[in-house]
């Protein structure tokens, strides 16, 4: 249910790219779409002088953008008009248009209807659920710009700066690629591959690339190896700027300590680490001993540092989740070999990140599969790769929904007897009770444990209609059989589940201009690409009456998790969304199933560390146990807002203040800065 993090960049961020070429006859170029080297769909642009067609598509886990475009484009290569229509990534319908016609420009999208008029108008166009044609006509155009640099509708000015330059193979021979970062359209920069002639060759990411067809798969490994080397260089940078390693002890004055043990907030205390640990809490005042940095905590609340229970984790998202106070996540499923580059460099210090502790992905194969993890031909496949996740130190294994049902009992089983738990999604055409009869420890996502309540023989949970079938809830009666006869086992057994309950919230009640329920706290804070991004519905409703269906469905599903934390079954906390801001909505929610705004932060903290078997080190802010923790200047305890105004963070030792780290993306600040008396 997730964003894949590959794709996120050009879906959330809506680029897309025309370019003009000015021949005569007609052309038609055509990409590939690849997630870790599976083909997963297509982008082709047949292109007149004058105008171009578009049609973007790929499909990964049973979703992905269906898009046409027609665009015309005036001699300069600009667009002058501009229709998209189709289907974003999970079902929402796309009409969106653009013009520019005298003094003025137009546009709609999901997030609404605007316009520019003056005499300086921006000739370029950002799409909000467009395929990269917009990206690479506009890369094109910022080359031939003296300073690389132009103002873009609806808001922003975009920027290139060169950042590669390579030669590889192509079909008729080698020949020179040139990968810019083209900045200024949101938090985070997007990664063009153009040939000398200023034409797209690629849009490389990490795990996902959209690449010219005829150029194989050394190509492909190339770009993707060197965008993941760029964004890694990027935040390498901005950690040299925004991580604090200070020598000698640092004090930080005045906080009150949240105790996920008490729940309760303590006495106003002085807390002071040295090197990655903390060393002494004391009380408010205390003496420092020479060679100590003083930072004032100014009365705020010291908080554990926060667990996000179901990541997907990026290099982005790595930056981001601390500085939202996330020093630690599991990681539900990855490119393996990104994921251990990534945990790798945060370890060394190199960029900005959490604590990682990884879940070994297992599929099946079918036309639905998801391209993370590995793939399972047949059962003794899937035992196989749960013995390579074992013997690399996996914490737990997580299966997926194209893994056939009847391979689970024996796949569970190897995994107990290796020491890794089980987690997961319910294989299409089973059902939540066979997987706790198999030995399933957690069941993820709550639609996942609920379709088995309400679906037919036959139906197939591999494709969108997972999501479709939710408008079944609301006529779900708590109190059947069928729904106590699941309850009931996962009670008896102590299986756990992983809602991920905004992400819910999300899909089933946003809707198209107006802002995300889950981002009304923040909405204000983030730059006009990304308010614009967050003014969109996740899920399509295809009338008033089906929307109603959903939001009736979501209120099914708050009645159910509040059952569930009534009969003691634990509900962990997990965004699939990336983390960050969302984790902070996520427990939020969790504050309306019946628990306190204590309960939510001790199951966040000290809770999720005795869950993960780490407790001894993390969890809480005790002496001897490693330096994570966040401050915020109100206290969580009496209003749980308060968690979002994060002063500092500090990770391991390094203390990040993340207005800092905002500034420099865009963001505006949420927390007034701390007064740091440097050590004498």
């Amino acid at each position: 249910m997730r964003f894949a993090s590959a794709f996120a960049a050009v879906s959330l961020l809506g680029l897309s790219a025309p370019w003009m070429v000015a021949d005569a006859q007609a052309q038609t170029s055509e990409y590939r779409v690849y997630m870790q080297d599976r083909d997963i769909g297509h982008l082709t642009i047949e292109r007149a002088p004058g105008k171009a067609n578009v049609d973007y598509d790929f499909k990964q886990n049973g979703r992905g953008p269906t898009i046409k475009e027609v665009v015309a484009l005036d001699p300069e290569g600009a667009p002058v008009s501009w229709q998209i229509s189709g289907r974003t990534t999970f079902g929402n319908t796309v009409q969106e248009n653009f013009a520019r016609k005298g003094g003025e420009v137009r546009w709609t999208d999901l997030a609404g209807p605007g316009s520019l008029k003056g005499k300086a108008l921006p000739a370029y166009y950002v799409t909000q659920n467009g395929s990269p044609f917009d990206v690479a006509i506009l890369a094109k155009a910022l080359l031939a710009d003296p300073d690389h640099s132009m103002a873009v509708a609806p808001a922003g000015t975009a920027m290139l700066a060169e950042r590669d330059r390579r030669t590889i193979a192509g079909a008729d021979g080698p020949f020179e690629a040139i990968t810019y970062e083209l900045s200024g359209l949101s938090t985070t920069p997007t990664y063009i591959t153009l040939d000398a002639k200023g034409e797209m060759i690629a849009l490389p990411s990490p795990g996902f690339i959209i690449l010219r067809k005829g150029l194989g798969q050394e190509a492909s490994k190339t770009l993707q190896d060197m965008s993941e080397e760029l964004a890694s260089a990027r935040l390498a940078r901005l950690q040299k700027e925004a991580a604090h390693r200070f020598d000698g002890p640092v004090r930080i004055r005045n906080v009150r300590i949240f105790d996920p043990a008490a729940k309760a907030m303590s006495e106003p205390r002085d807390v002071v680490f040295s090197g990655n640990r903390i060393s002494e809490i004391v009380a408010a005042g205390s003496a420092a001993t020479p060679g100590e940095t003083e930072i004032d905590g100014a009365g705020g609340s010291l908080i554990p540092g926060l667990y996000e229970m179901h990541a997907h984790l990026g290099p982005e998202d790595a930056l981001m989740n601390v500085l939202a106070g996330v020093t630690s996540v599991r990681d539900m499923g990855n490119d393996n070999a990104v994921l251990d580059q990534l945990v790798k460099r945060i370890e060394s210090g190199e960029i900005a990140g959490p604590r990682v502790t990884r879940s070994g992905f297992i599929e099946g194969v079918s036309d639905f599969s998801s391209a993370t993890g590995r793939l399972a031909h047949s059962e003794q496949e899937a035992i196989d790769h749960i013995r390579w996740y074992a013997a690399r130190g996996y914490w737990q294994a997580k299966l997926y929904n194209s893994m056939k049902p009847e391979w689970a009992p024996a796949v569970v089983k190897e995994a107990h007897r290796l020491g890794l738990r089980v987690a997961g999604h319910i294989p299409a055409f089973s059902d939540a009770d066979a997987m706790i009869a198999a030995g399933f420890d957690e069941i993820t996502h709550v639609n996942q444990l609920m379709l088995g309540w309400v679906l037919q023989p036959g139906e197939d949970t591999r494709t969108l209609f997972r999501f479709k079938a939710m408008q079944r809830f609301p006529e779900l009666d708590l109190q059947s059989a069928k729904v106590t006869k699941t309850l009931d086992a996962m009670a008896a057994r102590g299986v756990t589940h992983e809602p991920t309950i905004a992400i819910h919230e999300l899909g089933l009640t946003a809707l198209d201009g107006q802002p995300n329920p889950g981002a009304l706290d923040y909405f204000d804070h983030m730059p006009p690409a990304e308010q614009r991004q967050l003014k969109q519905a996740l899920f399509g409703a295809e009338n008033p009456a089906e929307r109603a269906r959903y939001v009736a469905a979501y209120a099914k599903i708050i009645a159910t998790l509040t059952e569930m934390n009534k009969r003691g079954i634990m509900l962990i906390p997990g965004t699939d969304t990336g983390g960050a801001f969302t984790l902070h909505r996520e427990l939020e929610l969790f504050t309306k199933l019946g628990m306190s705004n204590a309960d939510v932060l001790a199951r966040d903290t000290l809770e999720m560390a005795r869950y993960m078997g780490q407790e001894q080190s993390l969890g809480s802010v005790e002496r001897g146990k490693l330096a994570d923790f966040l401050l915020v200047s109100g206290d969580p305890v009496k209003d749980f807002k308060a968690i979002k105004a994060i002063s500092m963070v500090v990770k391991d030792g390094t203390v990040y203040f993340p207005d800092e780290v905002y500034a420099k993306i865009g963001i505006k600040p949420f927390a007034k800065p701390l007064k740091v008396t440097p050590a004498k």
